[in-house]
This record gives structure tokens, C-alpha cells and sequence, in this order.
């Protein structure tokens, strides 16, 4: 086993039992998810970047104290398409295809005259999302694909453009107690307009049979408009990977991270990839989006901060007239750019490619801005944050953040904290590369960490699931897939105490795991 992170998967759909070390708690009754990149090239084409890989999923089921792996190659229509032909045939952001090289000119030409946007693939290979009773693999365009958490087969391939206008989304949705959905969307020169779109996808009580055919209605045939959100620019909208919420309030960044609409058009004609159509603009502000979630409409002030990249929300919360909002953010857009198969197999550090590394950055919104405030002044007022919003002489605000942390990444915390005011947060340490071998636990109140790492091993994105009826928010347990390159040893899943950060226990699994990127928790309902 090595850190090839080129190398193929191979699929284990049949349940096999894991073997335990230590004692599972027999509270945690559930499966855990993973989806990531699996299959790096397919005949004699390969893939040129590591997010273009066909998904791979994994599930690791939980039951009195035992642990059931398996895993499956999504059945996507690129995935069949590039299977079928025994070569990549269908475009990815970082990899530009051609499907049948003796027509390369003519196809280019007809795909540059017929698409402003191009078709996208459903290589769900990102996260998963719940809309409803339904789970689907997703990625970041305009097709999801519905599978079964259960067995991890593939079912029906489903396009947001069916249900509203959108031609990209985020992978990272945000639920609410009752179990409805919230996400983003962008929607790409619709009747001469680029603008981005935040929309609801009712629980599952919502859904219902459709007359007289006895049909599930899936969630999205219900779907709702919260609001729309002009783009700052018609054909360079910004680049988004996730969002944040609050009981009020959605925070949306707009950020100088953006897609050339006009340049991925072209892209195909001149033989280049669309990741190549996104620029980073670092002499343009950000701005900083805050919305009434039972309004739809912004609030009147406008929020801007220095130029940043962020891919990774951690956490919002309302105090005292404020609206305070953890990210994960860069200087630029080299975190991409460190994830090119060439660049990951040099495995070096962020400083030597020139790259930054990421830093834990908290700031804090005033929701009111009283006209007699002079300019030059701040109006954050809580005590526990150096976070400032300094009021300029044309009436915005431009906010400066708290930086809590350098070096920390894929960050998740106890979700029944979301939009609450939370002390822990669970992730990745990520101060040398952009691969970890930490998973770490930060209290955002001391700024201390406590942390798990052994040799050669190289774990995932953790995931925090509640213990029920917890004491306290840390009271559960951090799960975290780990690759393990020690010589004749397994993979496994670890299983660390919430509250401590101490092992527990780990399940070794008789499969190769791979490296993936995000994931959620099913509890059992019984």
C-alpha cells in the first residue's frame, strides 16, 4: 500500500465484516458515508487532476458494536460512457476530453457554437446530500445522482434544471431541525442575467404521491426560492464551495474566486480545461452577502473584507445584534492548484510550491448600522472576539477577521450546534501539505487543540456523531476513515471520544481504502 493517490480503486459491494479493536460504543448505531475520487484512468487516459476521479463510496455501518464495510464505484452516465469507450471521454474541471479524436475540429466547433454552458458531468464524486427521504452523490454541477444508502447502488440521475434555474450548486447543504434542506445555486445568463440562487427542499414530510399514478414526488418537485442574488459581474460569477446559516440568517461570500462563463465555453474549442476559466482577482474586495431567511431580501448594509478564497464554512451564530461566522480561508487559489496528480505525487509542503496555507478566521457582523455612527468606527461590541466592522465614509462596512487558527482544514462540528453558538470544532491539521496526518480537535474559546496522528497513517475528514440525549456538546464520538501505508497492515475506521480525543477503538476493514473528501452520519431511526 502506498500514497499513490493516482492509483485505482477497487469496489467491495458485498458486506464484510470488520474486525474490531477496542470497544465501539453501543449508543453509536448508524452507517457512515464517504464519497471521494476513485478511478484515475481508464485505458491509456488518465485523469489530470485529483477532484476529477470517479467516485468511489464507502460505507461503514454501525451495530451493536460491530462494523460492516462495502464499497461501489458510482454508476454515473460518465462513468459508463468512459467504460464503455476503455478511454476518458467525458470533460471534467481539471481534465479536458475528446470524445472521438478524428473529429476533434468538428466537435469542438459544434460544442462552441451550441453551448454558452456546457453539459457537465454527473460524476458525483464531492459529498452527499439528503433532499427529502432521498440521498443523493453530488458534486458541484447541475446533476445529482440518487443512490442507495443501503447498498450504495446507483439510481436514477437527477438535473436541477428540472426544477429550477441552476447551472452549478453547492455540495454542502445546511438542514434545519424539522429536516428541510437549504443550498445554493448559481444560474448562468438566464434571460440576461447571472445571479445566484438560494433555495429550500422541503423534509420528507412534504413529499407525496402524484394523482392517480401512485408515484413518489421526490423533494425537489417542491422546492422553494428563498431568494436571488444579483451576480457583481454578468459572465464572471464567484466560485463557491459552501454557505452559511443561522435561525435568521444565510451568509453568502462572493468572492474575486471566479469563472470566466465566456473562457469555459471556449474551452473545449481550444483545447484547454475549465479549471484553466477560473481566475483569482486579489485586487478586488469580497463581499460578504447576509440574508433574512424569512424575508429573502439582504440586509440594507453592505459587508466587504480583503480578497480570500474560502471553500469550507465551519460555523454561524447570532449574539447581541451580530451575526458571527467561522471560515476556512486562503490568500489565493493555490489550494486547487497543489491537487494536479503532478503536484500531489512531488508531495511537497504549501511553502515549497509558494503555496499558503490555510488559516481558521472569525468574523463578526453588526445586523444594524445606525446613520449617526461616524465613519472610522467599529461596531462590533462582543468581548470575545477581535473581529472588527469599521464603518466607511460611504456607509459600508469593511470587516477584518479574528484569525483563531492557522493550518486546519475540512472542518466539521456537532450539527445539532449549527447556527448556535459552539465551542468545538473537529478537522484535519494541515500546516505542512494540503495531506494530512493529524485529525484534530479545536476549542475556538482557549485556541488550544488536542490531536490524533500515528505513522503513515493518513486520515479523512472527521465526522462528529452526538451521543444521544449528550451531556454536552463534545459528548459523542469523532469518526475518521484512515488509510493506513505501514507495510502489511489494514485500513480502518477510528472511532475517538468526543469529549477527550482518546481512541476508543478502531475497525480494520479487508479493503484498500483511498483518500476521499466528505461524507455524512445516518443514525439508525430505531
Amino acid at each position: 500500500m502506498s500514497t499513490d493517490y493516482s492509483k485505482n480503486a477497487t469496489e467491495t459491494p458485498e458486506p464484510f465484516k470488520a474486525e474490531v479493536k477496542g470497544c465501539i460504543p453501543s449508543w453509536l448505531q448508524g452507517t457512515l458515508l464517504r464519497n471521494g475520487p476513485g478511478i484515475f484512468s481508464v485505458g491509456d487516459t488518465s485523469y489530470d487532476h485529483w477532484f476529477d476521479g470517479m467516485s468511489i463510496m464507502n460505507s461503514f455501518s454501525f451495530k451493536d458494536g460491530e462494523v460492516t464495510h462495502r464499497s461501489r464505484f458510482l454508476r454515473s452516465d460518465t462513468y459508463k460512457a468512459n467504460m464503455a469507450a476503455n478511454r476518458i471521454v467525458v470533460s471534467e474541471m481539471g481534465t479536458m476530453a475528446y470524445p472521438d479524436p478524428s473529429k476533434n475540429f468538428i466537435v469542438k466547433a459544434i460544442t462552441f457554437l451550441n453551448h454558452t454552458v456546457p453539459d457537465f458531468t454527473d460524476n458525483g464524486a464531492s459529498n452527499f446530500i439528503k433532499y427529502g427521504s432521498d440521498y443523493y452523490a453530488t458534486s458541484e454541477t447541475n446533476y445529482i445522482r440518487k443512490i442507495d444508502p443501503v447498498t450504495l447502488e446507483t439510481q436514477d440521475k437527477v438535473d436541477y434544471l428540472k426544477y429550477l434555474s441552476v447551472n452549478l450548486a453547492s455540495s454542502h447543504p445546511h438542514y434545519d431541525r424539522e429536516g428541510n434542506a437549504y443550498n445554493i445555486g448559481t444560474s448562468i445568463a438566464e434571460k440576461g442575467k447571472t445571479k445566484y440562487m438560494l433555495f429550500k427542499v422541503p423534509a420528507a414530510s412534504a413529499e407525496g404521491l402524484l394523482p392517480d399514478k401512485g408515484k413518489k414526488v421526490p423533494a425537489l418537485k417542491n422546492v422553494e426560492v428563498i431568494c436571488t442574488v444579483p451576480c457583481r459581474s454578468l459572465l464572471t460569477p464567484s466560485y463557491y464551495h459552501s454557505f452559511g446559516m443561522t435561525d435568521n440568517y444565510i451568509i453568502f461570500i462572493e468572492q474575486p474566486f471566479k469563472l470566466d462563463i465566456l473562457k469555459m465555453a471556449t474551452a473545449y474549442m481550444r483545447g484547454v480545461n475549465w479549471a484553466s476559466c477560473m481566475k483569482f482577482c486579489p485586487e478586488e474586495n469580497t463581499l460578504i452577502h447576509l440574508i433574512d431567511r424569512k424575508t429573502g431580501k439582504e440586509v440594507d448594509i453592505k459587508y466587504y473584507t480583503e480578497a480570500m478564497v474560502v471553500y469550507h464554512h465551519v460555523n454561524a451564530f447570532e449574539d447581541a445584534g451580530h451575526v458571527v461566522f467561522d471560515v476556512i480561508a486562503y490568500d489565493d487559489k493555490s489550494l486547487y492548484d497543489m491537487f494536479y496528480l503532478s503536484k500531489l505525487k512531488e508531495n511537497t509542503g504549501f511553502l515549497d510550491n509558494g503555496y499558503n496555507k490555510p488559516s481558521y478566521k472569525r468574523f463578526a457582523l453588526p445586523t444594524q448600522c445606525d446613520k449617526g455612527v461616524a465613519a472610522g468606527e467599529d461596531l462590533v461590541k462582543l468581548k470575545y472576539t477581535t473581529a472588527s466592522a469599521v464603518k466607511e465614509k460611504e456607509g459600508k462596512l469593511t470587516c477584518q477577521p479574528e484569525v483563531i487558527y492557522e493550518g486546519f482544514e475540512l472542518p466539521r462540528i456537532n450539527y445539532d450546534f449549527n447556527g448556535k453558538k459552539q465551542q468545538f470544532v473537529y478537522g484535519n491539521i494541515v500546516e505542512e501539505s494540503a495531506l494530512s496526518k493529524e485529525v484534530v480537535k479545536l476549542d475556538t474559546i482557549t485556541k488550544k487543540t488536542v490531536s490524533w496522528s500515528e505513522e503513515n497513517c493518513w486520515p479523512s475528514e472527521p465526522v462528529f456523531v452526538p451521543r444521544p440525549n449528550g451531556e454536552s456538546e463534545d459528548d459523542g464520538v469523532v469518526l475518521a476513515s484512515i488509510v493506513n501505508t505501514n507495510p502489511g497492515q489494514l485500513c480502518f475506521i477510528l472511532i475517538l471520544d468526543g469529549k477527550t480525543f482518546k481512541e476508543v477503538a478502531r475497525a480494520y476493514v479487508q479493503a484498500e481504502l483511498h483518500k476521499d473528501m466528505h461524507g455524512l452520519f445516518i443514525p439508525d431511526q430505531n
